[in-house]
């Protein structure tokens, strides 16, 4: 790991990011000419925090130049950033013209490049994305020797085995070579992640090359001030990934898939297809096809190019879920793994992800409780259609603990009462993400968009107490099946308020408890 003022000088000039150099004594495009110029940095960072002497600074985003002072004081040897704050520190500046994508650019180059040394992966899409990329995961570390590292929304492994808790669907690009780095000492050879409209919106992934991208699905979401203005502009971010592909795996019948087919064609990005289909006589639809073995839909045949593999029973259950394994297959056979092989399907049959599609029983009523990370149209119409699918014909009466996140995705508001409200009998309002924004708002939003007369609707602002109160109902009324789905955290024990994550005992860990 060896990078200078002189070579991230070099690094950034390349990238045609560079503008200038700035010390408080000349202005220059010569970093040469810059005292102990050639002195590698110690550390790279965007956190004023963790500075130590030797370090280069990256100032990305809204950056307040008074945490320079602290900076300066704790060893900063440079910085990086869209302004000059010469008046701020004697350390030299490399003013630029984007500063995530230096961040970036720079990452790669203080890391040695761990990137190139992994076949890399990214799987995009609105739904659908965390589930492939674990059972991707599974089937790669399953025919590799446990060299697979995993970037999720969940969880990140970095050593094939052991997962730690993630913070961002895509982590910052500096984070994210980090851990690469990480994965490559560990003997890691893969790396499968998630791919965010964010990620490429501003610029986490800058640089990233995908020997293998996946496009699940597209829907709308993510629509807000803070996000992406419109649906083109979601889109338009989503569908970077193909141009920084060697490869594409597309879902069979997406939406917009004559665009996303025209992308590929444009970047000379072959494409290789997955689908979930009505029958095995449609095993041909695309290369690689899931299709159910019974009408309950428990388990599924998949063929790769219209030949068997076999036959799969997940833990997680929902057509949508063995679609997902579908894709994952797809993904794995672009990766170079022979998906014949008996232990590909094998690793995929008993893949759980806590606070995805969990069910638990009631041990005193007639109750079904699933928990899932539904937050959309799309994912919870899905969730919907197991649910009918599967328990439709003991005309259960459904119940959906909901809410919508906080200053963003305004559009799910609406779409998550659209997909539920003639399909469910009971719909309660509540916490879910509500940063700094009024959860009586968020609710009072959504109330406003059902139309369906019918419905029972309830606002409890306080989560733990509205799942409580959906128990103590469904117990009441205790005859028929009750089914209760809790959605939109998943398995996080925490609610997002004021920018602050505060304490939440969750979703799943308190059905246990109340139906123990």
């Amino acid at each position: 790991m060896s990078l200078s003022l002189q070579s991230a000088a070099r690094e950034l000039f390349a990238e045609n990011l560079l503008h200038e150099i700035i010390t408080p004594h000349m202005w220059t495009m010569n970093a040469a000419s810059v005292e102990n110029s050639e002195v590698p940095f110690t550390a790279i960072t965007y956190d004023t925090r963790t500075v130590t002497p030797g370090t280069l600074l990256v100032c990305k985003g809204n950056f307040n130049p008074k945490y320079l002072e602290q900076a300066n004081k704790l060893g900063m040897a440079a910085y990086v950033a869209t302004n000059d704050y010469s008046a701020y520190t004697n350390a030299p500046g490399l003013i630029v013209s984007d500063d995530k994508k230096a961040l970036s650019i720079l990452a790669q180059a203080y890391y040695d490049h761990p990137e190139r040394q992994l076949t890399l992966i990214g799987i995009t899409g609105t739904k659908g994305k965390t589930t492939t990329a674990y059972y991707t995961h599974a089937i790669i570390n399953a025919l590799s020797g446990n060299t697979t590292a995993l970037f999720s929304s969940v969880d990140n492994c970095v050593d094939g085995m052991h997962y730690v808790e993630s913070d961002l669907t895509t982590p910052e690009s500096l984070d994210a070579v980090r851990m690469m780095r990480e994965a490559v000492s560990n003997g890691m050879k893969y790396l499968v992640m998630e791919v965010s409209s964010q990620a490429y919106k501003v610029n986490r992934v800058y640089d990233f090359h995908f020997d293998v991208a996946a496009f699940l699905n597209i829907s709308p979401d993510h629509i807000s001030p803070i996000e992406h203005p419109s649906f083109e502009d979601y889109l338009w971010c989503k569908r970077q990934i193909i141009r920084n592909a060697d490869m594409l795996v597309l879902g069979e019948r997406s939406d917009h898939e004559q665009l996303l087919l025209e992308d590929a064609e444009l970047n000379r990005v072959p494409v290789s297809t997955f689908a979930l289909a009505d029958s095995p006589a449609q095993a041909d639809i695309a290369d690689v096809t899931c299709a159910p073995t019974n009408t309950e839909h428990t388990a599924f045949d998949y063929f790769v190019d219209g030949e068997r593999l076999g036959s799969l029973t997940l833990a997680m259950e929902g057509d949508f879920n063995y679609a997902n394994a579908a894709a994952a297959l797809a993904i794995a056979r672009d990766a170079g793994m022979d998906v014949s092989d008996p232990r590909a399907l094998a690793s995929l049959a008993d893949v759980r992800i806590s606070g995805r599609m969990e069910e638990m029983r009631d041990s005193r009523s007639n109750t079904l409780a699933i928990v899932d990370y539904a937050h959309n149209f799309a994912s919870v119409n899905a969730l919907l259609d197991f649910v009918e699918q599967r328990y439709g014909a003991e005309h259960p009466h459904i119940t959906l603990i909901t809410g919508s996140a906080g200053n963003k995705a305004y559009d799910r508001r609406e779409g998550i009462v659209k997909a539920a409200q003639d399909r469910v009998q009971k719909l309660i309002l509540t916490a879910e993400d509500t940063d700094t924004e009024p959860i009586e708002q968020i609710c009072s939003e959504m109330a406003n968009n059902v139309t369906n007369e019918d419905l029972d609707v309830q606002t409890i602002l306080e989560r733990a107490e509205a799942v409580k109160h959906a128990v103590d109902e469904a117990r009441a009324a205790d005859g028929g099946l009750n089914i209760l789905l809790l959605i939109g955290k998943g398995d996080e024990q925490w609610i997002k308020d004021r920018n602050i994550h505060t304490p939440y005992e969750g979703d799943s860990q308190i059905i246990r408890r109340l139906f123990a």
